[in-house]
């Protein structure tokens, strides 16, 4: 594969560390933009722990039939049902995704975030509630539309409020952030599931929701002192007087120059390649993992509420091991594209990922393998998610910059939304004469292929290391 020769870095970048001359406000808007991320994450690995519990009880159940075929039917079908209820999430995701990344651009990237933060913790609340599947579902997806709508917006306002040298190394930690968010959400399983187990508490996965809502106080703190980057607003100021010129957060305009389509398109591909192996894959290694978890238990002859305690437990704990290799990976993208260049950095991280993915998925098979694949996996999967957070604010001018943005990491995610729903066919459907474990293995596998779609988009990427933003 051939790759540009990257532009090397501006000389000031090589004068320091990349920190150096940063201001309290710089320092400021980097952590309100990380909380920010870190909440929202937190709210999807909340998500993704209280899924298979939350469906389990909402779907309605027969309980005179106590056979194991009635039992494995009823396993098949809260799996089908959790791709559904994913899937639902991630097009409410991708949806208010586009609709706060166009908003960002035109009233400003402050002000969306706040609006993007209040919705998806008063959203993620209402989960709670949930009395049924459909309304659930309703739930998170009004909670994906807030979800959606951050990581544009938060991406844009650190790339333009912090120097150039200092915006790869902030990006990577505003990212960094999101490991953070995950394990927060891993506590705080681990946690209620003990109270639980201990009989404490009723279901856990309400309160996990209930937790969810905090967040909302992060908005107090944006209303007060986060203003708009100057850049945005020398260019919004410009439209205003211009009246007839570029427009602000315009897909018209994204679409109508041919150097901003190609870079929308390509990036769409990267996010989609790497949010399918993520959310499609990646994520449901915590069926597979549940399986693997539920052998052992039974084997220990534990009662049916100890069991259900020690998996909400232990999943946890699987998610703290995946999302410290995870942090690690992102972390790694950021010190690996400071010196090869984006693309290099990206292909690495596409066979990363599909290796890793396949060999856990293959030979996840015993309660310690858990402790050695899943954090390797989480440090290759998440390697890509560094990169969109450097990259994607590298491609677009600043009129554009959220929108585009928006577009390649939600409308990757919109088609991706298809992957969980593919996975969960493969497994209940396909594969599902090989019983509950070998079916999630032979379906993880098959959905690695989705890795080679970014690598094949690289070759028409710009390199943009050492580059100013565009405009």
């Amino acid at each position: 594969m051939h790759f540009e020769t990257p532009v090397s870095e501006p000389s000031d970048a090589k004068a320091g560390p990349w920190h150096r001359g940063l201001t309290r406000y710089h320092w400021f808007v980097l952590l309100v933009a990380s909380l920010g991320w870190l909440f929202d994450t937190m709210d999807q690995q909340l998500f993704k722990l209280a899924r298979t519990p939350a469906i389990s009880e909402l779907l309605p159940r027969d309980e005179g039939d106590t056979s194991k075929a009635a039992a494995d039917a009823r396993k098949h079908l809260v799996v089908n049902y959790g791709s559904y209820a994913t899937a639902i999430f991630m097009v409410g995701w991708a949806s208010g995704g586009l609709a706060f990344g166009v908003l960002g651009d035109r009233i400003g990237r402050a002000r969306t975030m706040l609006l993007t933060i209040l919705v998806y913790s008063l959203c993620t609340g209402l989960s709670a509630l949930s009395v049924h599947f459909w309304d659930f579902c309703l739930y998170r997806f009004l909670t994906g539309l807030g979800v959606g709508g951050e990581f544009a917006v938060g991406v844009a306002l650190v790339a333009e409020a912090l120097p150039d040298r200092a915006r790869p190394s902030a990006l990577g930690w505003l990212q960094a952030s999101s490991s953070v968010g995950n394990m927060l959400a891993a506590l705080v399983g681990i946690g209620l599931g003990g109270l639980e187990q201990a009989g404490a508490i009723g279901a856990s996965w309400r309160w996990m929701f209930v937790i969810g809502t905090l967040p909302a106080l992060l908005a107090i703190l944006i209303r007060r002192r986060l203003r708009e980057p100057e850049r945005w607003k020398a260019v919004a100021a410009t439209e205003e007087v211009a009246g007839d010129g570029p427009k602000l957060g315009s897909l018209s305009e994204l679409f109508g120059d041919p150097r901003w389509r190609r870079n929308a398109i390509v990036g769409m591909l990267l996010a989609f390649s790497g949010v399918v192996g993520l959310w499609g894959i990646g994520f449901f290694s915590f069926e597979l993992i549940r399986s693997v978890f539920r052998k052992t238990f039974e084997a220990q002859k534990l009662s049916p509420k100890e069991i259900a305690g020690k998996l909400t437990f232990w999943t946890g704990i699987t998610s703290l091991l995946q999302n410290a290799g995870s942090f690690l990976g992102i972390y790694a993208f950021s010190k690996v594209t400071h010196r090869i260049g984006r693309k290099p950095a990206f292909a690495i991280s596409f066979v990363l990922a599909m290796a890793s993915t396949a060999f856990t998925f293959w030979f996840l098979d015993k309660f310690w393998h858990v402790f050695v694949l899943i954090p390797i996996m989480g440090f290759c999967q998440l390697t890509l998610f560094g990169g969109y957070a450097i990259y994607f604010p590298e491609l677009f001018p600043t009129r554009l910059r959220s929108t585009g943005t928006s577009f390649c990491y939600n409308v990757g995610r919109l088609v991706a939304a298809l992957g969980p729903l593919f996975l969960g066919l493969l497994a209940s459907k396909v594969y599902s004469g090989y019983g509950e474990t070998l079916a999630w293995r032979y379906a993880g596998v098959t959905m690695c292929s989705v890795f080679l779609i970014g690598l094949l988009a690289l070759p028409f990427a710009p390199e943009t290391r050492g580059r100013p933003l565009p405009e």
